[in-house]
């Protein structure tokens, strides 16, 4: 089995991560100013780590353009009521919700408070 749990880089870690878990109802998985790990009702899906902290090269740096390459994937159970609540917390609809040809699933597409872009799919 292969697992993947992206780190992105965050201007401020702790108010980030109670945007992921007001729009995914997500929890804590570790908590603090400098990381934190996101988690699901099973597993961890995503950390965040404060720019500059703990010397990792490609988190060194905030200036560079945050996410040139990366769409953020996020396959989920509860499509309708995190929609409703991205709209609720007024976020900024990058695609509305619609039906993704290619996978055949629905999805809608936002930026998070540090401009990543977030592709979110019915699993």
């Amino acid at each position: 089995m292969i697992k993947s749990e992206p780190i992105i880089g965050v201007s401020d870690v702790e108010s980030s991560s109670k945007w992921y878990q007001n729009l995914l109802g997500c929890k804590s998985g570790h908590g603090g100013p400098t990381f934190e790990i996101l988690q699901d009702e099973q597993d961890t899906f995503l950390c965040l780590h404060k720019w500059g902290e703990h010397a990792h090269p490609t988190l060194s740096n905030e200036e560079i353009e945050h996410g040139n390459g990366l769409i953020l994937y996020l396959k989920v159970n509860r499509l309708d009521e995190i929609w409703q609540r991205a709209q609720d917390m007024n976020i900024e609809i990058e695609e509305p919700l619609q039906l993704n040809e290619n996978s055949g699933k629905r999805q809608f597409c936002v930026r998070d408070p540090d401009q990543y872009y977030l592709m979110i799919s019915e699993n």
